[in-house]
């Protein structure tokens, strides 16, 4: 698998589509202008007119993910995320989706480890539908425990399917536990399935309770909407959910590493498997732009260092990659991964991954090389304006992380003062052994099962 981002974010529907917003995009186009309001319960809602299609997508986002679990409550948000869809007392079962669908729409969902978001994207002339349906859900949600039972078999099924029964996966969250001793982003946004074996009913409606209310919530509107004709009807169905209690801040700050870290997964597989992390700054960190463009130049692409050298030139692996999860709440890491060709050692990919490393270190990237990475991260902030649904994403997870959207503003900007010698300097700081963790997995051939006679 050649995005290992799809196993360190739980998204139904398809895995990969909220990880897309991790190579940032623009939130305004030429002539937009985004419209914030407060409302009196601490709802906040953010509106970009863009008329260009008869369009628009609606997103309510909630401060709660992963982040914000505790031991032997992981996987309690995406849970939850999942029986928001069992319906409230006036929209039963499955009835959300069958009036989305019944007017034209598609809705979904997804759970991060820095926030839960739901949405939906049809013709403009239908987002009364959103407004009424999400403040439904928002304030009457209705937790059975039936209902809270299968679909608790269901997530455990998810977790089997995507995790557990694929060797690759199972290499990436055992290395996210390794390198977070303390902080909460070492366990899956899936949770461990002991913790959902003793989840319960009880537990959810707490959780619901607490992180569910319009004082940690934004309301996130783009497309062919007028925020006039819109907020009133958002005010009248939003505005009557009373403010909830104050969730609980994250204190946890992982401890600075001390030396490398390593583990080894033997799994039935095919072919070895490497992934080499390293902590890092998040978003809001000065060398979040040097890090950004380092990700392109070694590890994103075909066009990448690592690609070049060791799927083309040595034939060495039969992909590699690598990725820098810049927009998170808090600090973060920065990894590269490659899975072996057979009669291959994983010893000589990860010497070899650790060899451009250090050249990085010593060497500086050429002219061209720092050019065509800025120009690419450019490019993709500029196409990312013929999205409506992508425009509102970014917006919602900055404003949710804490950052706020006018944190692109000076995107562009930074990334094109980024240096060579920033390059360097970056790779220095925070590629060294000390603050390395390894995954390996060792690959285990399946046992032939023998039968007796008369079997």
């Amino acid at each position: 698998m050649r995005n290992l981002r799809r196993f360190t974010t739980v998204i139904l529907g398809g895995l990969q589509l909220v990880m897309s917003l991790l190579t940032t995009e623009p939130v305004l186009a030429k002539n937009q202008e985004i419209k914030e309001f407060l409302l009196d319960n601490g709802l906040k809602v953010i509106i970009l007119e863009d008329h260009s299609s008869p369009t628009a997508t609606f997103q309510v986002w909630y401060k709660v993910g992963a982040r914000n679990e505790v031991t032997g409550r992981t996987g309690i948000s995406h849970l939850l995320e999942h029986m928001m869809f069992k319906g409230t007392q006036q929209h039963g079962k499955g009835e959300f989706s069958r009036i989305i669908a019944r007017n034209g729409g598609n809705e979904n969902a997804f759970t991060g480890k820095d926030y839960t978001a739901y949405f939906e994207r049809f013709s403009s002339d239908r987002l009364a539908l959103s407004v009424e349906l999400e403040s439904d859900r928002m304030a009457n949600l209705l937790l059975d425990e039936r209902e809270f039972q299968l679909e608790r078999d269901v997530v455990k099924e998810e977790r089997r399917l995507r995790t557990e029964d694929d060797p690759v996966a199972t290499v990436v969250e055992e290395v996210y536990a390794a390198a977070y001793k303390v902080h909460p982003y070492g366990s899956p946004v899936i949770g461990w399935m002991s913790d959902l074996d003793a989840m319960t009913v009880e537990a959810l409606r707490s959780y619901y309770k607490l992180y569910y209310s319009p004082n940690n919530s934004t309301v996130v509107l783009v497309g062919d909407v007028n925020a006039e004709e819109i907020l009133p009807n958002i005010r009248e169905h939003f505005g009557k959910i009373p403010r909830g209690p104050v969730p609980p801040k994250v204190l946890s700050k992982e401890p600075l590493q001390l030396g490398e870290r390593r583990i080894h997964v033997k799994k039935e597989a095919q072919l070895p498997f490497l992934m080499v992390a390293y902590h890092v700054p998040n978003i809001g960190h000065p060398d979040e732009y040097a890090l950004e463009v380092l990700e392109k130049i070694v590890s994103q692409g075909e066009s990448s260092r690592l690609y070049r050298k060791f799927v083309y030139e040595t034939q060495m692996a039969s992909y590699v990659g690598g990725d820098y999860a810049r927009v998170s709440a808090d600090p973060t890491l920065f990894y590269f991964y490659g899975g072996l060709r057979p009669e291959r050692k994983v010893e000589e990919l990860e010497r070899g991954i650790l060899e451009e490393i250090e050249r990085l270190k010593r060497e500086p990237v050429n002219d061209q090389e720092l050019e065509k990475a800025k120009n690419q991260i450019e490019a993709a902030f500029i196409f990312g304006r013929d999205s409506n649904f992508y425009q509102a994403m970014q917006i919602g997870i900055l404003e949710t992380i804490g950052v706020g959207y006018r944190a692109l503003e000076s995107f562009v900007p930074n990334i094109r003062k980024v240096t060579k010698e920033d390059l360097m300097r970056v790779a220095r700081t925070y590629f060294t052994p000390e603050n390395r963790t390894v995954g390996i997995l060792i690959p285990e051939k399946k046992e032939k099962s023998s039968s007796g006679p008369g079997f």
